[in-house]
């Protein structure tokens, strides 16, 4: 509705010669009384004399930019002092006193005085000691590495194997081999020795033997004797809920799972449904093991309990059991995991397919009898599914083979190896790793060969799937339910809680 009306000196017409003259004629207009700096200071602002040479290459701009950093550079040259010594006077020789004064003021390892401050210099009154006093006793501390044992941890303090074995024998702990977890924390007191061709007693040692237990060993009257003390822990297992929103492991994280937790999640989730089919409203049960001492340490175990309540689909209950010596997880009626896919004995690809092809090495078309999976020299393979080793060893143009017997006329071969990992007759179970991948035999390089065979006679391996399904009964059955009730029952950072109100009591 409205037109804007824009105009400048430079536009002709009375309107501007309008405009130019009641300029001219008002004496209330300000007049610029800044001083040549600033003025400069606009000045360069508005010219942009230091712009961005990475921008606008070619341009004036960029050319105005260039002739400023080159002045600048010129300038710095023409300026600098170069690179010839500037002469200084040095200082005069110290005569003998003044060396002497200047020495009892350095500082000096311990082995050589430690002299600070200004003293007098030592003179020919001083005689050195035969030897060095020790000190009464030796406070460290000391921790079990990654391999390492107890007895090795005490043998790098100073603890002669003597004490170390009395030790062992005090706490009633097998403490020689890997009991003991990396990281754990040795508190040594070490006294005074009578000679020092002897390593130094040990007075006392404390360290956390488990998370329920510590242990404490002090010399009284010469004897080493030990007192175990034992700390009150919560075992409740730790709940976690959420809705997954844009990412269920951030939701989870953010929420307070531990990442291993979380991970061992999802692999169950996807035993059972795509991860990519998990809604954003959708909403996660997480459970683990869990225990808090009531000093304060924790330990986050495996996961228990996996649940995922679904805006669309069917619902997710998950819980882990042991039968028969085998952990899984099982659905909440019972029945454990199921596989009716096709199992990729090695992290690859497939590169050749089941059927006529041209032999690479011998140079004319036959039967290729399996699938051929590309992966790198030393690669696990896996077992497809259960069974037993029928064959394991030297195999013609296979190499170094292994051959699985599945039961009801089911086998699987596997080729090329570089080595072997399992024998002939032993049972095998799903995963489980039965070799390396190689280029044993007629092979052009390192892959496997996986054979899939029914009743003697090689198929196509993509044909066939395993489905592999544990279920429960009778008191199997009984007891499951019981603990996935029990746990299902658990409140939401219940374990949190517990482990807070035991500190509040503790601090009262």
């Amino acid at each position: 509705m409205f037109q804007k009306n824009e105009f400048g000196t430079a536009q002709g017409g009375a309107a501007p010669s309008l405009w130019l003259a009641g300029a001219i004629a008002n004496p209330g207009l300000p007049v610029d009384t800044r001083d040549w700096r600033a003025r400069l200071k606009d000045w360069a602002e508005d010219v942009e004399l230091v712009p961005d040479l990475g921008q606008r290459v070619g341009s004036l701009t960029w050319f105005r930019g260039l002739a400023t950093c080159t002045a600048l550079c010129a300038s710095a040259i023409a300026l600098s002092p170069g690179f010839n010594p500037i002469p200084g006077t040095s200082e005069p020789v110290m005569d003998a006193r003044q060396f002497d004064e200047v020495r009892s003021q350095m500082i000096t390892p311990l082995a050589l005085g430690a002299d600070s401050g200004r003293h007098m210099g030592a003179t020919d009154a001083v005689s050195s000691l035969k030897e060095t006093p020790e000190r009464p006793q030796v406070e460290l501390t000391a921790q079990i590495g990654n391999g390492d044992s107890f007895a090795r941890a005490l043998s790098r303090a100073g603890v002669s194997s003597a004490d170390a074995g009395r030790v062992i024998g005090l706490t009633g702990l097998d403490l020689r081999g890997d009991a003991l977890k990396p990281g754990t924390r040795l508190d040594i007191v070490l006294g005074r020795r009578i000679s020092r061709s002897v390593p130094r007693p040990l007075e006392s040692l404390s360290f956390r033997a488990r998370l329920d237990l510590a242990i404490d060993v002090t010399r009284l009257n010469g004897t080493l004797q030990a007192k175990r003390i034992p700390i009150r822990v919560d075992d409740t297992p730790l709940r976690i809920q959420g809705t997954v929103g844009e990412s269920l492991y951030r939701s989870a994280r953010a929420a307070g799972a531990p990442p291993k937790a979380v991970q061992s999640f999802l692999r169950t989730l996807m035993q059972q449904i795509s991860i990519g089919s998990i809604g954003a409203n959708d909403r996660y049960d997480i459970i683990v093991a869990h225990r808090r001492a009531e000093t304060g340490d924790v330990e986050v175990g495996d996961l228990l309990y996996a649940g995922l309540k679904r805006a669309r689909g069917k619902d997710i209950d998950m819980l882990k059991w042991t039968t028969g010596g085998r952990t899984e997880w099982f659905e909440a009626s019972g029945v454990g995991e199921r596989r009716g896919v096709l199992a990729q004995p090695v992290s690859g690809r497939m590169t050749s397919g089941y059927g006529m092809r041209r032999h690479p090495i011998l140079g004319f078309t036959r039967m290729h009898a399996g699938i051929d999976f590309a992966a790198a020299y030393g690669s696990p393979i896996y077992a497809a599914t259960d069974g037993v080793v029928a064959f394991a060893g030297r195999h013609g143009g296979h190499g170094n083979y292994v051959k699985l017997s599945h039961g009801g006329g089911l086998a699987t071969g596997y080729a090329h190896m570089s080595r072997i990992a399992a024998y002939p007759g032993q049972r095998v179970r799903r995963g489980q790793v039965i070799g390396y991948v190689g280029s044993s035999g007629l092979s052009t390089g390192p892959h496997l060969h996986y054979e899939l065979y029914r009743n003697g006679q090689t198929v196509n391996p993509s044909s066939v799937s395993f489905t592999t399904t544990s279920q429960l009964a009778g008191r199997d059955l009984a007891a499951f339910r019981a603990r996935l009730a029990a746990l299902k029952s658990i409140r939401v950072g219940a374990a949190v809680q517990t482990a807070q109100v035991a500190g509040t009591a503790r601090g009262k």
